[in-house]
């Protein structure tokens, strides 16, 4: 038969009382998190989803700012109209266009610049705080910027293109429908190379040195260094770019507003100025249901996204 001694109790009561002291410390520990994270918490839920939900249930109700008396729910009635309206897949078109258009020469542009930024040369600060400036600009400023530099009377574009010869007469870039999709597209080109350029530059930082001096080694040129070599090594960053710079051109009415205000003849009308439209005439349901497919989109964009992004973690 054994006994305990008292030293053997003592163990025996302190090692139980461990696990609550580590339970009480972990539900303080919890608590306290939650306390500091609850403000943010709130912020979001005020100010991202609840809206969100009342605009999601906005876009089955008939609901105009001239009568609020009567919204009544109509299922999917503002869908059918949206859908039956002939601008729809204008507007969808001019969206795609926007964004393929926009992103290519953004892409290839800001490519070169992260490619001549990479190596050192004398004031490389100063140029890459000229080339980086765009990105801190509100996007409505730029697209107000180029609205005046395009402008068929006194513009700078015009001016230049009669001063060196190539056009004889001021060109109505914003007023011509065949002119003004040109006009936002380099507004938005001109905007988003910069962003472009630091994604890829960071990206280009990050190759190692061992790898290009090995590719030098084995008589690799600076085209195939670049295109077997840096290229595959940098490509998961380059398609999260990508994908993210599509979610943000899509839903990006600032310049197109600013500019053109989706004219003339709605040929640079997008889904999200489309939307701006119908809400400055009141008619919040079909702009919430016209919201409610933008966001169906950049749910699948951001889909993919973030998919990419799991598996770059993996890898």
């Amino acid at each position: 038969m054994t006994s305990r001694t008292p030293e053997g109790r003592a163990g025996a009561v302190a090692v139980s009382s461990r696990p609550a002291h580590g339970r009480r410390f972990g539900r303080r520990t919890f608590w306290t998190i939650l306390a500091f994270l609850a403000p943010a918490f709130a912020f979001v839920a005020v100010f991202t989803y609840f809206p969100l939900f009342r605009g999601s249930e906005m876009a089955f109700r008939r609901w105009s700012l001239w009568d609020l008396t009567s919204t009544p729910f109509i299922g999917w009635e503002n869908f059918t109209t949206l859908l039956g309206d002939p601008l729809f897949a204008s507007t969808m078109w001019n969206s795609v266009v926007w964004v393929v258009a926009s992103l290519v020469p953004q892409f290839l542009i800001g490519f070169l610049i992260a490619l001549g930024l990479r190596r050192r040369f004398r004031f490389r600060g100063l140029y890459q705080a000229v080339v980086f400036y765009p990105w801190a600009v509100s996007g409505f400023l730029i697209g107000i910027l180029f609205r005046w530099m395009f402008n068929s009377e006194f513009g700078v574009v015009n001016d230049l293109l009669m001063r060196t010869g190539l056009a004889e007469a001021p060109v109505p870039w914003l007023a011509k429908p065949e002119l003004a999709m040109f006009a936002v597209v380099v507004a938005n080109v001109w905007y988003g190379v910069t962003f472009f350029a630091i994604m890829i530059l960071a990206a280009l930082q990050s190759v190692p040195e061992e790898i290009l001096e090995a590719a030098a080694i084995d008589g690799a040129g600076r085209w195939r260094t670049l295109f077997q070599v840096t290229i595959p090594t940098i490509a998961s960053t380059l398609v999260l770019a990508v994908l993210l710079r599509v979610i943000w051109i899509f839903n990006f009415p600032d310049i197109i507003y600013a500019m053109t205000g989706g004219g003339p003849g709605n040929r640079t009308q997008i889904a999200t100025t489309w939307m701006i439209q119908f809400t400055q005439q009141g008619d919040y349901g079909i702009a919430s249901a016209l919201g409610f497919i933008v966001m169906g989109v950049l749910i699948c964009f951001t889909g993919l996204y973030l998919g990419v992004l799991s598996r770059r973690a993996r890898t």
